[in-house]
């Protein structure tokens, strides 16, 4: 196994993972191959892309989990050394791999790219029912962040809150 970037050359594994990512989160709800392959290409492996794909992928060529990054600067912290930040937005491993160093290979890696780009810390939301996840990053010697929540405003609430008609497109 290896991590490395995600590029467009592992995109059909990549839409593999994808989709028993939404299913993990959507219920078992199944997404369209199409939508998720166009998502990946078009969004997240874009040169624009604010974020990072980060890929774990076996000796066979199969991407085993991935990981979601990007790097932030504080508003509120000015110190040199600690104002810029990694944000990881989802980190996923194929269940089929968990408990197998997928997640830690993943982890050390988002590190030694943090490190490296001059970051002292890194920030993730978590489910609140991901007891295993909450675990692993403990293992790995991460703090619980107590007095932080996480909230979510979408449509309806979104397109009132804007003043937009509820059934506009986004641009």
């Amino acid at each position: 196994m290896h991590v490395e970037l995600a590029s467009e050359t592992r995109h059909e594994s990549l839409t593999d993972l994808m989709c028993e990512l939404h299913a993990f989160y959507n219920e078992g709800a199944v997404a369209s191959r199409e939508a998720v392959r166009e998502h990946l290409l078009q969004n997240l492996l874009a040169p624009g892309s604010p974020q990072r794909l980060v890929v774990a992928v076996g000796d066979d060529g199969v991407v085993l989990g991935l990981a979601a990054i990007g790097l932030v600067y504080s508003l509120v912290e000015f110190d040199p050394e600690n104002r810029k930040h990694c944000q990881l937005k989802e980190l996923y491993v194929r269940s089929s791999e968990r408990s197998h160093g997928v997640g830690k290979a993943l982890m050390a890696w988002v590190a030694r790219y943090a490190f490296d780009n001059g970051c002292r810390r890194i920030d993730w939301p978590v489910k609140a029912s991901n007891a295993r996840g909450m675990a692993f990053y403990e293992s790995l010697g991460a703090a619980r962040v107590v007095d932080r929540l996480s909230y979510r405003l979408c449509e309806p609430k979104l397109s009132e809150l804007c003043g937009a008609p509820a059934s506009a497109p986004p641009p």
